[in-house]
């Protein structure tokens, strides 16, 4: 209720009265009831009191009131025709009441009798006809501010006529058919016609019932019509040929008739008395009948389920009104249907939804006029969100759209929890990995470290007493231990895909015949080993180390896998992965080099297949295998762009498959070398003497750790090299930029403050073209060091290294003429 005046003129209005009362007129062009003139609030409250069909239209935009006794006049735009723009109310018929608003609006009264009109939301096909008396209303100040109109519904006035004059055009037809062609007619006729006495039996019959029933004529003749009329229809029947004895005008009827099998079908009457006879023309509309009877059964149940459904059923517009909304709106919303018809729908939208779902949603369905399925949040009227799948179809030529929406808010929580919960589980699953592999770890370094310090510990002690003689074994178990963290250090490094490679084009062929010796030795005489390998194999990218030491894995595991003999099979061949094996293996289309480790042993389970390349995963016994076998090989294939995958079956042996990509020779000059693996080189005499060293140079050694700067200066000196030394990037390249003569720069990769050791090579480069780079690392990401892409002049040497291969690198490199 608008506050501040009297709203009585409202009452005992029914159901439009209190529709009035509730709209929200503060936000139409009339404002608050408060503002309405008195003239035309006295015109609403006889409208409301008025038994007619009463319409009023009010002020410029001609804003619609209409009472009870008019709703079915508003057809399908009932309750929102109320506040509506005449223009749009009646669009259908605008035009052809444009000038009769135009008269009225200009203060001449107007009649209309019999006006054609198709109610508003209907077909063009569902016409009324009704009588208007349209009257001008004047304001408070004497103008004409709207119009008064009184409405009569004259359809079955209209209809009656109609049908009547149908009638008596039938019977001229029919008695001018009879005059002229009536054998012709009676023969070849669809319809069915009969003569009937006044007794009601048949005396003649046309073919066309023994064509529609069955009935010869012969079989009708003399019998009475009641006989074949469906028992529900023969007292309707009855009264009607009553009526037509008595002379009284006959109007169409339907009945039903029995045919010969039995069955019945609709027959479409009409009949005319002549010589104390009827003559009676049916059709059959047995078709039509069932096709109403099945649109009224679909009628029907849209009805009860627009009613009963639980979803959400809408016809609504683009400007963002809802039309015709389902019961349930109000069931799951908690909104009043006279609510929800006069809010913007955006107002219940979330937010983020209709600028990033619906509004996208809309644009694609007036371009395509395709439906669409979205997913949106609703604001329930306690304030709470609710979840819903909508299917949104646009109605064809037309601004509106029908949409269904199923609540889906449990199905949404369900799928939160589900994600929290698989989150929980991967967080616990790589706690588990953490521990897994810092116990290993653990384990596995202090046992060497345990060689390495109780080695230097006798070491120390046995000097301490002035003893030399044995010595050398503690030196060699210390050794031996640090090499064997070192190689530990490379699988972690392989499987993290953090080992610094050098991968050059390398023919898998030659490798596997190069090894066959090695691996013949390594696996035992218990084992065969046979090699089956792919002629014209193509090249690939790899470091030709790991690729050994991967593939000498792969035959130690087949070996162990077999500890009373068996076969050992080394295979490559060329593969071209299509679009689903490549999606299977998780790699790109294209051409790979495969390498394959197959023996005859005793297979994995499908459980362990799916753990055999995790960190420390092993199926032996402890202390017999670390579980970085696997785990270095798979990450080493996966570092140079390729895959491992294992196939295997209890007691029918495994494959190992290491897929490597295709690479052609010409696109680099970096080429395979057989040169032996400088971390296996075993120790010699020492770091080599000062005369070794071509000629005195000067080399600038930048390390964040102060012990390999010393140890590095220290070899370096007794080159006969002269040394510089910076602990970060900022200070190498201070010196890089001063006037010293420098020949060589020996950096490592990971540097402080701010540069990391291939920036301060580039700068150095600019610097001096001339400069030699020799990279020492130990983790190295290949975007530093470019996947092996380095510049003329630079080289890479992995950490842990001995001293004596440090200082035949430098000398190479100091050596190396620059083109």
């Amino acid at each position: 209720m608008q506050p501040g005046r009297d709203v009585r003129f409202l009452d005992a209005g029914g159901e439009m009265g209190t529709r009035i009362r509730d709209y929200p007129w503060s936000d139409s062009p009339l404002g608050a009831t408060a503002q309405w003139p008195q003239s035309l609030r006295t015109a609403i409250g006889l409208m409301l009191r008025s038994k007619q069909p009463v319409y009023i239209a009010w002020g410029p935009r001609l804003i619609s009131f209409y009472n009870d006794a008019y709703i079915p006049f508003c057809a399908a735009k009932h309750p929102i025709g109320l506040g509506m723009p005449f223009a749009e109310l009646w669009s259908e018929v605008w035009e052809e009441l444009r000038p009769l608003v135009t008269a009225t609006l200009g203060g001449d009264a107007q009649w209309v009798k019999d006006m054609p009109i198709v109610l508003p939301g209907c077909g063009a096909d569902d016409v009324a006809w009704f009588s208007f008396s349209w009257v001008p209303l004047l304001d408070d100040a004497g103008d004409v501010g709207g119009m008064y109109c009184v409405a009569t519904d004259t359809t079955e006035t209209v209809l009656s006529q109609q049908r009547l004059r149908d009638l008596n055009a039938d019977l001229e037809r029919q008695i001018a058919l009879r005059a002229h062609e009536r054998s012709r007619t009676w023969h070849i006729s669809p319809d069915l016609l009969s003569i009937f006495g006044m007794s009601g039996c048949f005396e003649s019959a046309n073919p066309a019932w023994t064509a529609t029933l069955g009935w010869e004529d012969s079989e009708l003749i003399g019998r009475h019509y009641t006989e074949f009329v469906h028992p529900d229809d023969r007292a309707e029947t009855e009264e009607v040929v009553r009526q037509l004895a008595s002379g009284l005008p006959l109007y169409r009827f339907e009945n039903r008739y029995r045919c010969r099998n039995g069955s019945y079908r609709w027959l479409s009457w009409f009949g005319v008395t002549e010589n104390n006879r009827f003559f009676c023309s049916a059709r059959d509309v047995t078709q039509a009948k069932m096709q109403a009877a099945e649109l009224a059964t679909r009628t029907a149940e849209r009805d009860r389920l627009w009613e009963l459904s639980d979803d959400l059923l809408v016809v609504a517009d683009y400007e963002g009104r809802l039309l015709r909304v389902s019961p349930s709106w109000t069931r799951v919303l908690g909104y009043g249907e006279s609510e929800l018809y006069a809010m913007h729908y955006r107002t219940i939208l979330h937010p983020d939804d209709f600028v990033n779902v619906v509004s996208e949603a809309f644009d694609i369905m007036r371009a395509t006029g395709e439906s669409r399925r979205i997913e949106n949040r609703l604001l329930r009227r306690d304030g709470t969100w609710r979840w819903f799948a909508w299917t949104i179809s646009p109605e064809p030529g037309g601004d509106r759209l029908t949409g269904v929406g199923r609540d889906i808010s449990v199905e949404k929580e369900r799928q939160l929890a589900l994600a929290s919960a698989q989150d929980a589980l991967r967080q616990a699953q790589k706690m588990e990995a953490v521990g897994q592999l810092t116990g290993g770890l653990a384990h596995d370094f202090n046992n060497l470290l345990t060689g390495i310090t109780g080695s230097l510990e006798l070491l120390k002690l046995r000097l301490a007493r002035g003893e030399t003689q044995g010595i050398e074994r503690y030196v060699e178990t210390a050794q031996g231990a640090a090499k064997r963290a070192a190689s530990l250090t490379h699988r972690l490094l392989a499987f993290s895909r953090r080992q610094t490679l050098d991968p050059r084009h390398t023919d898998v062929n030659r490798l596997v015949a190069d090894m066959d010796e090695l691996i013949r030795r390594t696996v035992g005489p218990q084992i065969a080993t046979l090699q089956q390998v792919a002629p014209a194999l193509w090249t690939t990218l790899v470091d030709r180390n790991q690729l050994e030491s991967a593939l000498l894995n792969l035959c130690i595991n087949a070996r162990d896998a077999m500890p009373d003999g068996g076969r050992l099979t080394i295979a490559t061949s060329n593969d071209t992965l299509d679009d689903k094996a490549a999606g299977t293996l998780g790699v790109p289309v294209g051409d790979y080099v495969t390498l394959a480790v197959t023996d005859d042993g005793c297979g994995m389970t499908p459980e362990d297949i799916a753990r055999a390349f995790d960190p420390f995963f092993t199926t032996k016994p402890i202390g017999q295998g670390t579980g970085l076998g696997l785990s270095m090989v798979y990450g080493f294939a996966q570092q140079s762009d390729g895959v491992a995958r294992i196939v295997s079956q209890v007691g029918h042996g495994t494959t190992v498959q290491m897929y490597l990509p295709r690479r052609d020779a010409d696109r680099t000059g970096h080429t395979e070398s057989p040169h032996q693996d400088e971390r296996c080189v075993p120790p010699t005499s020492g770091v080599p003497s000062a005369g070794e060293a071509s000629a005195p140079a000067t080399v600038l050694v930048i390390d964040d750790e102060p012990a390999i700067r010393m140890l590095a200066a220290e070899v370096l000196e007794e080159l006969g090299y002269a040394t510089l030394q910076a602990e970060d990037g900022p200070s190498g390249l201070a010196l890089l930029r001063s006037p010293v003569a420098i020949d060589l720069l020996i950096t490592d990769v990971g540097l402080p403050n701010g540069m990391n050791g291939r920036q301060v090579a580039d700068a150095a480069k600019v610097l001096r073209p001339a400069l030699k780079v020799l990279f020492i690392t130990g983790y190295a990401e290949n975007a530093v060091l470019n996947h092996g892409d380095l510049d003329a002049g630079m080289q890479v040497l992995t950490k842990p290294f001995a001293m004596e291969v440090f200082a035949r690198r430098v000398a190479d490199l100091i050596a190396l003429p620059l083109d």
